[in-house]
């Protein structure tokens, strides 16, 4: 027992350490970078039909015989050349983005730049697909990431969501806008509610005799509180506002398609994708990998994703995070292997 108690002192002191050493760098790298511009980011433009192409020829190749891979590929270098000749007008565009939604729908950030760089160039005749994964968050926030899709729709340009997984609450306010909602069948759809908790420790601190004062200007500055003794007033007033939101959101999914039956599905319930069909609330069944394959025969798919560019403080900070992390369950495995 001895040996094991002087190996785990051994232990966390190195990572004390290492941990050390980090923080002193980060200090440091943070100090370097004191009054330089804040690091930005650039637009990685990839085009999609050189993927599914080199797909397809890996598969040529392990299933034809020489002679086939042959005369496949020699049709393939006709039909290449005949389209170089193409005028670039021939073909369609789809621009491809994607947004992985969190609480605070951050994705936002990234998204409003692919926007604004496609809409410089992007025409009636082309087409924007999203792939939308998201369980909803906060109201102000998933409001900002639809205004941004809604900048498609007023440019005119057609836009389609696709959804492999989740798109509830705020999810589906943004895939809402779209002209098309193509859905995996058991994808999860709708949510068209909103909810808020709270806890509330007044009765435990008036146990231990510990006062909380909430000072307000204005009636309903404060509603329901943490701390405080909440009132029926207020409770009255925070489900009042709920209620706005919520009649908000079914006007704006309302607006955007109005072939629902809004109280019908608004009722804060989710449906998997065959479900969410009958009720209108998505136009296809598919998944992405399937659209975006059937698009590929016949349009230039592009994906656009904007990138940021991490200072180097971000960078260490995240090493720092990283060697922390690995280090914490590294000590608990070998701690746990002594054992």
């Amino acid at each position: 027992m001895e040996f094991l108690a002087e190996y785990a002192s051994f232990l966390a002191k190195t990572a004390t350490l290492v941990i050390a050493v980090l923080v002193v760098l980060s200090a440091f790298a943070g100090l370097r970078g004191k009054g330089r511009r804040k690091a930005g980011g650039q637009l990685q433009v990839t085009r999609l039909n050189d993927f599914y192409k080199e797909l397809r020829e890996r598969l040529d190749s392990g299933l034809l015989e020489k002679a086939q891979l042959k005369l496949l590929r020699k049709q393939q270098a006709k039909a290449d050349k005949k389209s170089k000749k193409a005028k670039p007008s021939d073909k369609r565009r789809v621009f491809v983005l994607d947004f992985d939604g969190d609480i605070k729908a951050s994705a936002t950030d990234n998204l409003r730049h692919e926007i604004t760089a496609l809409l410089t160039l992007a025409t009636p005749q082309d087409e924007v697909v999203l792939r939308l994964e998201s369980g909803g968050g906060l109201v102000h926030s998933y409001g900002l990431a639809s205004s941004q899709l809604a900048r498609i729709r007023q440019a005119g340009i057609p836009l389609t969501v696709c959804i492999d997984k989740v798109a509830a609450s705020g999810g589906y306010m943004m895939a809402c806008i779209a002209e098309k909602i193509v859905s995996a069948p058991f994808a999860v759809i709708g949510s068209i509610g909103v909810v808020a908790q709270l806890p509330n420790v007044n009765r435990l601190l008036k146990k231990h005799d510990i006062d909380v004062e909430v000072l307000t200007a204005g009636e309903y500055k404060r509603t329901l509180t943490v701390f405080g003794e909440n009132t029926e007033k207020g409770r009255e007033k925070f489900q009042e506002d709920l209620d706005v939101t919520h009649q908000l959101f079914k006007d704006f999914v309302g607006r955007y398609r109005p072939q629902l039956h809004i109280d019908e599905v608004a009722t804060g319930e989710v449906w998997l994708g065959v479900a969410a069909l009958n009720r209108q609330l998505v136009d296809e069944l598919g998944t992405s990998d399937e659209y975006l394959s059937t698009c590929a025969r016949e349009a230039n798919l592009f994906h656009l994703h904007y990138a940021e560019h991490k200072s180097l403080p971000q960078r260490i900070g995240m090493s720092a995070s990283g060697a922390v992390e690995s280090g914490l369950v590294s000590l608990w495995s070998k701690l746990g292997r002594l054992r």
